[in-house]
């Protein structure tokens, strides 16, 4: 009975954290519209949506991941790394003539293994997630760097460039590509066992492994999940720039944290709805955009998002202290 009446708690707090999250939303949306016409520009355009949308898809897609190792209570700090790695190595392949389709197999494949690394080091080795994708970062963004002498590579093929910038009803594709992976991660999180026990293993370790859950294997997947989306952002970043970048997804996992916990995904793990975590990507790209439209200074636009995040954790540990 009682655990009936907590999950019912939990459901109803979830709720109102959802309609909390869209009300922000709207209100960001509402309070960009009103600065920019007072400032005399425009700020809902069909430009400036295409271009929150475009610039929400990548971060979107790496945010997935991340949501998903937050949620076992770790972080994944290589996500940015990965992407560039991945543009670099997927670069060289195209170049050599390979099918763009065995490339983007080895590419995701080449996500997992790294994935599996950082889990393997954190699950059974039992070193902090943090020193390890820290450490892991520095490695793969090296590597990147290796490759191809940290030189950038052009002059793709069209067939590249035709996955992202392909229109759908005068929209960019990159929608569905998003819409897609979220749906197919909800179904993932909300009605299978690999997602029940990843919930667990963040919502109390020990009692998901007196439970009969493999943590040490729940934990293990989860970061190779996160390199797996990770990856796809990486072809999809490579086909939209169609030019590979060494330095491509520079502090991009700082994004996709921001996306994941102004989405409601709990720094502690356990709780979040991987589904708001498109919501808080959307409005980092908001914000970005917003104030781009209204010419303020980048260093600025880094201040403003980091305090989004500080605030995000911040109200997200007051509820948890009143649920308490």
């Amino acid at each position: 009975m009682d655990l009936h009446i907590t999950k019912k708690h939990e459901s109803k707090n979830m709720n109102i954290q959802s309609l909390a999250l869209y009300i922000g939303a709207i209100a960001i949306l509402a309070i960009f519209t009103i600065a920019c016409r007072i400032a005399g520009k425009q700020f809902l355009t069909v430009t400036n949506i295409q271009n929150i949308i475009t610039q929400s898809s990548v971060i979107a897609v790496i945010a997935i991941g991340q949501s998903v190792v937050i949620l076992t209570g770790g972080i994944d700090l290589s996500v940015g790394s990965v992407v560039g790695f991945v543009g670099i190595l997927g670069g060289l392949l195209i170049k050599s003539g390979m099918p763009l389709g065995l490339v983007c197999l080895i590419i995701l494949i080449s996500g997992i293994i790294i994935g599996i690394c950082n889990g393997s080091l954190i699950s059974y080795g039992k070193v902090p997630a943090f020193i390890v994708t820290l450490g892991s970062m520095q490695i793969i963004r090296g590597l990147t760097m290796v490759l191809n002498s940290g030189r950038p590579i052009s002059g793709f093929p069209s067939s590249l460039r035709a996955i992202m910038n392909t229109r759908l009803f005068g929209m960019p594709i990159s929608i569905l590509y998003v819409f897609i992976l979220y749906a197919v991660m909800i179904f993932i999180m909300n009605k299978t066992r690999l997602g029940r026990w990843i919930y667990a293993v963040g919502g109390n370790r020990e009692a998901a492994t007196l439970a009969g859950v493999r943590t040490n294997k729940i934990e293990l997947s989860a970061y190779a999940i996160s390199s797996l989306f990770a990856s796809i952002a990486g072809i999809l970043l490579l086909s939209r720039l169609s030019y590979a970048d060494p330095n491509a997804g520079s502090g991009y996992e700082l994004d996709a944290i921001a996306a994941a916990v102004i989405g409601g995904i709990a720094m502690s793990g356990g709780k979040g709805n991987i589904g708001n975590t498109l919501i808080g990507a959307l409005i980092l790209a908001m914000l970005k955009t917003g104030l781009q439209v209204l010419n303020v200074p980048v260093y600025f636009q880094t201040i403003i998002i980091g305090l989004s995040i500080i605030m995000a954790v911040y109200f997200d540990k007051a509820d948890e202290r009143k649920s308490e």
